[in-house]
């Protein structure tokens, strides 16, 4: 299969915009869709700020962000990825919605295009059997921030083709990413190991082993970690975070992986941490405050 020569992107939030930074910046041009327009508007300033940051520090030549800013166009509808040779739906994590969006893009796409799923948890297999393509059907996951984060999880569904897997390698390292290979089980390697860390310090914190300081500053002076995990929980989005365990609990039928009640409550709430200004940590008091 031919190298990637233009890449369609569904989805203008967080990690779409940042997808669209990082390809745009690698030289290839892009076409990113959203279903919002002040969406859009939103992605271009953000990605226009954060490479505007990468040149002030170095980390980009001059003329790098002009240039990165004129590959990528914007748009509402599926037609403008009629030419692209990938396309990477980067939606909420909702099964069905993904699936909704697939059943729209397959008939606006050319017949050798591949799509990939940036899903967090959700099985590729089951993914891909909703399109009319799952030989050319791939999980591609990137990780938040994805302008600083290097890794990206290529997943193979059962049906995904050699060509396809060695396509999608070869385009996230030309955006200079490191690729793991991860099976296709519901959370993957990262999530899968990640996630039930998380959700046990949400036990803790519900059970009165430690407040939310106490865990966060145990964990990063104790075991190392660069962020704790109540404020990394809020960093990746506590509605997120919910939805990938409850993936896992019902993918792998374990008790381990039952979400912890505190984190429903929230997610109810409309806590889902930095996102919506208030999760484990009050973001409107610098720095964040504590909630519990």
């Amino acid at each position: 299969m031919a190298d990637v020569q233009k890449l369609g992107v569904i989805g203008a939030g967080l990690m779409g915009n940042g997808i669209a930074h990082v390809a745009a910046l690698a030289g290839i041009p892009v076409a990113l869709v959203d279903v919002n327009p002040a969406a859009l508007e939103k992605a271009l300033g953000t990605i226009t700020k954060n490479l505007e940051r990468q040149t002030t520090r170095g980390n980009i030549p001059d003329g790098a962000k002009e240039a990165a800013l004129a590959r990528i166009t914007t748009g509402t509808e599926y037609a403008a990825f009629a030419d692209c040779d990938l396309v990477i739906e980067a939606a909420t994590e909702n099964e069905e919605i993904k699936k909704k969006i697939f059943a729209s893009l397959c008939p606006t796409l050319k017949p050798g295009a591949m799509i990939a799923s940036n899903t967090s948890s959700i099985p590729i297999t089951r993914l891909g059997a909703a399109t009319d393509r799952p030989g050319r059907f791939i999980g591609m996951h990137f990780f938040n921030p994805v302008p600083m984060m290097k890794l990206v999880e290529v997943i193979r569904g059962l049906a995904t083709e050699d060509a396809t897997a060695a396509a999608v390698t070869a385009l996230a390292e030309r955006m200079g990413k490191t690729v793991v290979a991860a099976a296709d089980y519901p959370g993957f390697v990262v999530n899968r190991i990640l996630c039930p860390m998380l959700n046990e310090a949400i036990f803790a914190l519900m059970e009165g082993v430690g407040d939310v300081r106490s865990i966060d500053e145990g964990m990063k002076l104790g075991a190392n970690h660069p962020m704790g995990p109540l404020e990394l929980s809020d960093f990746v989005g506590l509605d997120t975070l919910y939805s990938v365990l409850k993936v896992l609990h019902d993918g792998l039928g374990d008790p381990k992986y039952r979400p912890c009640p505190l984190l429903a409550k929230y997610v109810e709430a409309g806590w889902l941490g930095r996102k919506s200004g208030k999760g484990f940590y009050d973001y409107s008091t610098t720095p964040p405050t504590p909630t519990r």
